[in-house]
């Protein structure tokens, strides 16, 4: 593996690459152009066109590494390496002109990350971490809040929106955070999410439902940011974004087990 500090400087300008063209076409976009994938879940050309960028100029980085990316623009899949790519995280924010959406990239060796960027193209902020570097806001060093109970936390949250098995208790489980934490916010782009739970924006996310690019670079920057990221019943190795609790240390145990008694049982 190349030098992952150096890996990370060159995946920002890609990413940052990426956004430029987002946001360009943002002010031209008519929504008439989207296509539908399935209930609530919208793809552009614009996402499209992102993922082809970040393809063609992070193949050269790792020639033998593979992708998984939302839009499943290239099916090349790496022995060792693979790129996780979401293009555009946010679409139906960009889709209704609302802010935030962001550029999501990490970079898996087997199945641990190993640097991961977030690039939020309206507001030029890009979060960076690499293993074992720290994680980082425009090149300042970052770190998860200091809040130790979950009283004093402003939480974080998204809702599904095609899969609904979970959502009595995921619902129960939301009126009880509204009533015993700071607030609830709902940005619409969880790798936002994570990268505002890695500089003490908010002190804790949770959802369910999400992919493997969703959170494969926030994870990493979580984690090297001082913060626990796990499924809901505490698992934190193999994580595929059906289950996601990302927070600070803190009130890490805390949000845990209040998320089992809501959310253990799933239903098949």
């Amino acid at each position: 593996m190349t030098d992952l500090k150096a890996l990370c400087a060159v995946i920002e300008i890609a990413a940052r690459q990426a956004g430029e063209f987002i946001m360009n076409e943002s002010a031209t976009f008519d929504v008439r152009n989207t296509e539908i994938k399935g209930l609530n879940n919208f793809v552009s050309y614009v996402d499209k066109g992102s993922e082809i960028m970040l393809i063609d100029k992070l193949g050269s980085l790792i020639p033998e590494a593979g992708f998984i990316a939302e839009e499943g623009t290239s099916v090349k899949k790496g022995d060792k390496y693979n790129w996780i790519i979401d293009p555009l995280d946010g679409t139906t924010n960009f889709l209704h002109g609302v802010h935030p959406f962001a550029v999501s990239i990490g970079l898996m060796e087997g199945d641990e990350v190993m640097a991961g960027v977030v690039h939020e193209p309206g507001w030029n902020e890009t979060f960076t971490a690499w293993k074992g570097g720290g994680a980082w806001l425009n090149r300042k060093k970052i770190e998860v809040s200091p809040v130790p109970k979950l009283s004093g936390a402003l939480t974080a949250t998204g809702f599904p929106y095609n899969l609904f098995d979970r959502l009595d208790p995921y619902m129960e489980l939301l009126k009880h955070l509204v009533r015993n934490t700071q607030g609830i916010r709902r940005m619409g782009s969880a790798a936002i999410d994570l990268a505002y739970v890695a500089c003490g924006r908010y002190d804790l996310f949770y959802e369910y439902d999400l992919k493997i690019w969703d959170i494969a670079a926030g994870m990493l920057i979580v984690r090297e940011a001082g913060g626990r990221f796990s499924d809901f019943s505490g698992k934190m190795t193999g994580l595929d974004g059906s289950e996601t609790l990302a927070s600070n240390a803190l009130i890490y145990d805390e949000i845990l087990e209040i998320i089992r008694s809501y959310m253990g049982n799933k239903i098949s």
